[in-house]
């Protein structure tokens, strides 16, 4: 009972209930929402946060341009960069994974290319891959997902690929060779279950790295266009008005401020406790 305790003080309880908030709203954000978040009435434009002067308590956060209740589309707004998040994070890793296993298990001139070929896709820059999807393809979710993927599996290729360079030299792969398994059970069956937990800590990594990347894509125009609201389409929105209605580019950069930073930090933790490097320092 006393590791139990020990291990839950050592949990990082706050960040994981700004995750937990984040996957609630991403659900049932358009239950949770005050207001319909594209309700709009000219007659409440620009109305501040409800502790100002002129707020409202009809409005927490206030309202944007067109009327809109602020808090409702931040609500509503975590649903893209949920959707995104899974999306982009479970074609990434699975295929980085896999092109991982299979050039650190073969090596040679394979692993060359496809080594080759992911240094060239992690140094292509990001911004520019998205604005020539959207030229190809138009802006949406599915742009998104497109362009952080073509990141994700390559950080996911590397490090699956260096795990396996030192685990296919052990005893017990040497053994499973001279059992008759083949390359490919090797790699699935006895390689890809002792790389899982670097796999894992990997994802909670990078989930802060896709919502910066939706928030910023959407913030130049190339992510998801409206009428669906994202928190880096209400920063964009908001910068026109920044000396008049802060609020309204404020609270959505404090909120992918403050989820960014517990995944990040979540993922710290993990790494910590999951690496057995670590848990001997």
């Amino acid at each position: 009972m006393a590791n139990f305790w020990d291990n839950f003080r050592r949990l990082p309880v706050l960040h994981i209930l700004v995750i937990a908030l984040f996957f609630l709203m991403s659900i049932f954000g358009e239950f949770l929402a005050p207001l319909p978040f594209d309700q709009q009435d000219l007659r409440m434009r620009f109305v501040p946060p409800a502790w100002l002067e002129g707020g409202d308590s009809r409005f927490p956060l206030g309202t944007d341009n067109l009327g809109r209740d602020v808090l409702s589309r931040m609500i509503v707004g975590v649903r893209a960069s949920f959707i995104v998040t899974i999306a982009a994070l479970a074609f990434g890793s699975v295929l980085g994974s896999l092109i991982g296993l299979v050039s650190g298990y073969y090596g040679g001139r394979l692993d060359a290319i496809l080594m080759r070929t992911a240094d060239g896709m992690m140094a292509f820059p990001l911004i520019l891959a998205a604005l020539l999807l959207v030229a190809v393809i138009g802006p949406g979710i599915h742009t998104v997902v497109i362009a952080a993927s073509c990141i994700l599996w390559a950080r996911f290729a590397r490090l699956i690929r260096s795990e396996v360079l030192s685990v296919r030299e052990r005893d017990f792969i040497k053994l499973a060779r001279v059992a008759g398994a083949s390359n490919w059970r090797i790699m699935i069956v006895h390689i890809l279950p002792n790389v899982l937990n670097s796999v894992v800590v990997l994802l909670t990594l990078q989930l802060g790295f896709v919502i910066i990347v939706e928030a910023t894509l959407s913030f130049l125009g190339a992510g998801i266009p409206p009428p669906t609201p994202t928190w880096g389409q209400m920063v964009a929105s908001g910068r026109t008005y920044i000396d008049t209605a802060w609020w309204m580019s404020l609270f959505p950069g404090l909120a992918i401020a403050i989820v960014v930073l517990s995944f990040n930090l979540l993922g710290d933790w993990m790494r910590d406790h999951l690496d057995p490097r670590l848990r001997q320092l």
